[in-house]
């Protein structure tokens, strides 16, 4: 998301928090529930060249929604709890709320686990045991670092190679809104060359990401023996699953699966679909999903729970927690409903303003 994008989202945003349409939508928009997606809870403040920061947000700013979402009577509950209440259609008269942290990365234990146990409400991980292993690549974080020591980038686009300058912040940010979309149109095993290929070039081992940054398996245990946390699969490499053949998707899945049950020695049953947005898991993913049997499988699809998702428990949509976006204004409207609702209804009329 560009920043052009990002100030046209905040302006709309505080729009409906000032005028209060929001809180007058709410009773028809807010649905039942929300299950809020995050990354990385850190310290501190970025570097100037933090492409990554809309992955991570501050303590502080997690522990404000935890009291704002409390304050608001949520029940926050466990993923298992959410499946429950989606599964049966028995909502109740409190809207329900779930924390899930995507990839495993070991701040999640160091500086989220301490919030949750303070307010004593659970979380749910979900891990990808290649990441887990150390031999994961979580190739976004090293292509930022690549950025960041480089001077300049030869980069083999379709209509040619081209040699990009990095000597200032502003370029490398321009580099990258070039490379990155590039990149996310690829399988996975071109990614891997190209970004391997210019991690070799800059003295970067593309394995320290997952070594330096997420959870190992003795980690993971230890969290999985909080009552607190439970851990979910997010298939076993990172992988983009719209991207796979039918037969290495399931793999991908039932394998990631299989390898935490196996680790953990408990039944896995909740599942995060990489990236998760339209591109990389739909239908077919949400059918693979269900025939392995999972209670639920995540996207990262924008959108509240509705009250009636019985249906659809292998493709819910969750409410990102974004680093871009740390302000409790925001989070009231957002799980207000209303915004979705706007954007469902702009993209509807789209069509038929084509048309005319």
């Amino acid at each position: 998301m560009n920043d052009v994008t990002t100030n046209i989202l905040k302006t709309a945003l505080k729009t409906l928090y000032y005028t209060r349409l929001d809180a007058a939508l709410a009773p028809i928009t807010q649905g039942a529930g929300v299950i809020f997606m995050l990354h990385h809870v850190q310290p501190g403040r970025p570097d100037p060249f933090a492409p990554n920061r809309i992955l991570s947000v501050t303590l502080e700013f997690l522990s404000t929604v935890v009291e704002h979402v409390l304050e608001r009577e949520f029940d926050i509950v466990s993923i298992d709890e959410a499946h429950a209440r989606m599964a049966s259609g028995k909502i109740g008269k409190r809207r329900f709320a779930t924390f899930t942290f995507d990839d495993g990365y070991r701040d999640n234990i160091e500086h989220a686990l301490p919030i949750f146990r303070r307010h004593d409400v659970p979380m749910t991980i979900y891990v990808a045991p290649d990441f887990c292993d150390g031999k994961g690549r979580a190739w976004w974080v090293t292509l930022e670092k690549v950025l960041a020591e480089m001077t300049s980038i030869a980069v083999p686009f379709a209509d040619g190679e081209r040699v990009l300058p990095l000597t200032t912040v502003a370029d490398k940010y321009v580099a990258l809104n070039e490379i990155y979309p590039w990149l996310r149109a690829m399988p996975d095993a071109a990614i891997h060359m190209h970004v391997d290929r210019w991690a070799a070039i800059a003295r970067i081992d593309p394995f320290a990401a997952c070594r330096d940054l997420v959870m190992n398996w003795d980690e993971v245990r230890a969290a999985a023996k909080d009552p607190l946390v439970t851990i979910g699969a997010h298939t076993m490499s990172h992988a983009s699953l719209a991207k796979c053949s039918s037969d290495q998707a399931r793999w991908e899945m039932a394998a990631s699966i299989e390898h935490v049950e196996h680790e953990l020695g408990t039944d896995c049953r909740h599942f995060a679909y990489p990236y998760g947005d339209a591109g990389s898991a739909g239908p077919r993913e949400f059918e693979i999903a269900r025939e392995l049997g999972l209670h639920t499988a995540v996207t990262t699809q924008k959108g509240l729970i509705a009250t009636n998702v019985s249906d659809q428990l292998t493709g819910l949509p969750r409410l990102s927690l974004n680093g871009d976006f740390q302000d409790e204004r925001f989070v009231k409207v957002l799980l207000s409903g209303a915004p979705f609702k706007m954007m469902e209804l702009a993209k509807s009329a789209l069509p038929r303003r084509r048309a005319a």
